[in-house]
């Protein structure tokens, strides 16, 4: 399967332009619409044509960078996802694919992670930080089924 870059890199030219009004704020926990990207092997992708997904903003920097979390609606039963209940629907928080991103990439605010997930998935990041040697097997930390 091909991937449209070009797409992509147009999309990305027009984000990198991006001013920031002085009043936007985020904060860690929020579930943001994120222009991800076309990306490489197993890195995750935005989806449709704005190659969007949505992401918990892990952790705030300064006002121009972020960590951020990708979120799937395939929910995923493994040690590298974790599942959480947000409006009513099951989706998994994807661990492994952390992504230092630039503000700029922010594009609709969805709502708050509740405390209690957002502090398992710090939990699960730490411990996976500190102790997991991953397997070498593909497809179980996240990427290609997204």
């Amino acid at each position: 399967m091909d991937k449209d870059f070009d797409a992509w890199n147009k999309i990305k030219q027009e984000t990198d332009k991006k001013i920031l009004p002085e009043d936007f704020f985020f904060y860690e926990r929020e579930i943001w619409w994120c222009s991800l990207g076309k990306n490489i092997g197993v890195e995750v992708n935005g989806k449709d044509e704005g190659f969007e997904r949505p992401g918990i903003i892990l952790k705030v920097f300064n006002k121009d960078m972020i960590w951020v979390l990708p979120i799937t609606s395939s929910v995923k039963r493994s040690k590298f996802y974790h599942n959480f209940i947000f409006n009513n629907i099951e989706q998994s928080v994807m661990i492994t694919q952390i992504r230092t991103i630039s503000s700029k990439r922010l594009k609709r605010k969805i709502g708050t992670i509740s405390d209690s997930d957002f502090e398992r998935i710090l939990a699960i990041l730490i411990i996976l930080v500190k102790n997991e040697t991953p397997p070498v097997k593909a497809g179980n930390l996240g990427g290609r089924s997204h």
